[in-house]
C-alpha cells in the first residue's frame, strides 16, 4: 500500500534487475503494510516483474480519507497560481522519469513503447492544460448580481455565485491507459485542478507503473509545499478496497473507466450510502460507424483497410474501438467486405493487457460467432505463438433483422473485434439505429449531399452519442476544451459530463452563492475588482431587459 502523506515513515525499496534492460524499478511501499504482497506480471511472458506491492486495508483507506479531508480545508482555498504550479510540477516530475516509466508500463501492459511515449505526452499535456485553465480562472463561472435597493415591490440583495470543489475524490485506475487514465491521468488532473484531494486505487494490471507515477506526484507535492493528504495511492488485487473507498463517509465523488458490470456495481454502492455521492463511470461503447453508399462507391477498399487498422489498433483495447459497422447492401459494400476480410486476416496478433482480458476476449468472440444468424467474416491468421495472451483480430457479420432481434449483439467485446450489420435499404438501416444504446462515439462515412439528404438519420445518430464524427475513425481522443468523452447510458451513467478535456473539471465542483457579503470577506473571484466580469455584464443585461 502506498499512502504517501500520512505520518507513517515511507520506505523506498529499489527492486532487483527488472525485465526491461536490467534497469531498477522503484517500488514505494509502507514498512508496516502487512495485508499481503502483490506481484506485477508481464502479460506477454507470464513472468513476474521486479517490485513488491503491499495490499491495502480498510484501516489505511480510512487514514487516507481523513488525511484528504484535512488537506481539503487548506487546498480548496489556495491561490489559483499555486495550484497551477503544482500541476505543472507533476508534469515535469513525470517527464524526468519518462524512460524507465515507459519501459515499465510496456512490460506491465504489453503495449508498445511508441504508443506509451505518446500516452505519456498526453498525460503531461493534460496536466498542463488544467494548470493553464486554473491559472486563467474563468472556469469558476463567477456570477455577480449587485443589490437593487430601489426595486419594487421588494429590494434585491447582493448575490454572487461561483463553482467550488466538493471534497476528496476517489479515482479508479483504468486498465487500457496505464498513464493517461490512471494515477496522474485526466481524472486526477481535473480533480486536483478543481481543488479536490485525490485517492487513487491502482489498477492491478500495472502496480509498478503506478508506483513510479505516485513517486513523481509526491516529489511535486514536496517541491510546491502542498498540504499533507492531498494525494494517496492504494493497492488491491480484488474488490474489497474499492468497496471501502466508495462506501466511506468522507468520499465525495468517484471516477471509473472500465466495464459495464464494474461501473454499475460502484454506482449501486454509492446509491446505498446514507449520503449518496456522484459516480462518473465510463462503462464501454461499441462506437457504431455508418457507411452510406456514395462513400463506399468512392473508396470501398481504402475505407476497409482504414477500418481494419482502427479495429485492431492497440489490440482493440480502446474505449472508442469501432465495434459496429453499419452498411446498406450494394456491390460497393461487397467490395468493402472482401478487402476488410483480407486485411483482418493479415493483422498480426498483439499482447492484451492482462490474462483475464485475453481470456474474456477469446470467450466472447467464440460465443458471438456461434450465435444464430452470425457469420464469421474473418479472423487474423498471423498469431505470435511464442508469447502469451495474444489477440486475434475478428470481424463477424449479420443481417439487420437478426441484429435488431438479438440485443446481446450490442454488448461490447473488448478487443480487436467488430461486427458488420447489413441492411437492405435506408429504412432498415434507420431501424437498426433506433435500437442502438448510448455510445461514446458515432461515426458517419458519407458524402456531403448524402448527409444533407439523410438529416433524419444524422439526427437519430446524434441522439445516441456524446461525439459524432464525420468521415474519420473514432479511435483517438483529442484533449481540449471542446472534447466530449461521454455519452448516453450505458456508455456513461451521466451524459452531461466528459472525462477528457478541460470541461472534465465540472465533475468535481458545485455552485455556491454568497448573499450580502462584504467585499473583503468574499473570495477573490467574486470581488468587484475581479477582472473576469463577463458574467456580471451578461447578467445585468438580462436583469435590465
Amino acid at each position: 500500500m502506498m499512502h504517501w502523506l500520512s505520518d507513517q515513515n515511507c520506505l523506498l525499496e529499489v527492486g532487483g534487475s527488472s525485465a526491461m534492460d536490467g534497469r531498477n524499478i522503484v517500488a514505494a511501499t509502507f514498512v508496516d503494510a502487512n495485508e499481503g504482497i502483490l506481484i506485477a506480471t508481464n502479460p506477454a511472458t507470464g513472468l513476474p516483474l521486479a517490485g513488491d506491492f503491499f495490499k491495502s486495508s480498510s484501516t489505511e483507506v480510512a487514514s487516507a480519507l481523513r488525511s484528504a479531508t484535512a488537506a481539503f480545508r487548506d487546498y480548496r482555498k489556495m491561490n489559483k497560481d499555486v495550484k497551477a504550479s503544482f500541476l505543472n510540477a507533476i508534469a515535469s516530475e513525470i517527464e524526468q522519469i519518462s524512460g524507465p516509466l515507459v519501459e515499465r508500463a510496456s512490460a506491465e501492459s504489453g503495449l508498445p513503447l511508441a504508443r506509451l511515449q505518446g500516452e505519456l505526452g498526453r498525460t503531461t499535456g493534460q496536466l498542463r492544460l488544467f494548470a493553464n485553465l486554473v491559472s486563467e480562472g474563468s472556469w469558476v463561472n463567477a456570477v455577480i448580481d449587485t443589490e437593487l435597493p430601489d426595486r419594487k415591490p421588494l429590494a434585491r440583495p447582493d448575490l454572487r455565485s461561483m463553482l467550488v470543489p466538493i471534497g476528496p475524490v476517489v479515482v479508479f485506475g483504468a486498465s487500457n491507459f496505464p498513464l493517461a487514465f490512471s494515477v496522474a491521468g485526466g481524472d486526477t488532473a481535473s480533480a486536483l485542478a478543481a481543488g479536490c484531494p485525490v485517492i487513487v486505487k491502482a489498477h492491478p494490471g500495472h502496480y509498478g507503473t503506478s508506483a513510479l507515477v505516485g513517486a513523481a506526484i509526491v516529489n511535486a507535492i514536496k517541491k510546491t509545499g502542498m498540504p499533507k493528504g492531498i494525494f494517496s495511492l492504494l493497492y488491491d488485487d480484488g474488490y474489497s478496497i474499492g468497496q471501502c473507498l466508495v462506501q466511506h463517509e468522507l468520499t465525495k465523488a468517484i471516477t471509473f473507466t472500465g466495464s459495464y458490470s464494474g461501473g454499475m456495481a460502484l454506482i449501486r454502492l454509492a446509491q446505498q450510502r446514507t449520503e449518496p455521492i456522484p459516480v462518473f463511470a465510463e462503462m464501454g461503447s461499441i462506437n457504431p460507424v455508418v457507411f452510406l453508399p456514395e462513400a463506399l462507391e468512392k473508396s470501398a477498399g481504402d475505407l476497409a483497410k482504414k477500418y481494419a487498422a482502427s479495429i485492431s489498433l492497440g489490440a482493440g483495447q480502446f474505449c472508442t474501438n469501432p465495434g459496429l459497422l453499419l452498411g446498406i447492401q450494394s456491390p460497393a459494400l461487397e467490395q468493402f467486405k472482401r478487402v476488410l476480410a483480407a486485411s483482418i486476416a493479415d493483422i498480426p496478433s498483439a499482447t492484451m493487457l492482462t490474462k483475464g482480458i485475453a481470456e474474456n476476449y477469446k470467450k466472447l468472440t467464440t460465443e458471438v460467432t456461434q450465435l444464430e444468424g452470425v457469420r464469421l467474416l474473418s479472423v487474423s491468421k498471423n498469431k505470435d505463438k511464442s508469447l502469451q495472451n495474444q489477440s486475434e483480430a475478428t470481424v463477424a457479420e449479420v443481417n439487420a433483422i437478426d441484429f435488431i432481434q438479438n440485443p446481446s449483439l450490442q454488448e461490447e467485446v473488448f478487443g480487436p473485434y467488430s461486427m458488420l450489420v447489413i441492411a437492405r435499404d435506408i429504412s432498415e438501416l434507420m431501424e437498426v439505429v433506433a435500437v442502438l444504446k448510448g455510445q461514446l462515439t458515432v461515426t458517419i462515412m458519407a458524402s456531403k449531399p448524402e448527409v444533407q439528404q439523410h438529416q433524419t438519420l444524422v439526427d437519430a445518430l446524434s441522439e445516441k452519442t456524446g461525439r459524432i464524427i464525420f468521415n474519420g475513425v473514432p479511435t483517438g481522443v483529442e484533449v481540449c476544451g471542446a472534447m466530449q468523452h461521454g455519452g448516453p447510458f450505458p456508455a456513461t451513467n451521466d451524459s452531461r459530463f466528459t472525462s477528457v478535456g478541460s470541461a472534465a473539471i465540472n465533475r468535481f465542483v458545485r455552485p455556491l452563492a454568497y448573499q450580502d457579503w462584504e467585499q473583503e470577506l468574499l473570495p477573490d473571484e467574486l470581488k468587484d475588482e475581479n477582472p473576469l466580469e463577463i458574467f456580471r455584464t451578461v447578467n445585468q443585461k438580462i436583469t435590465k431587459s
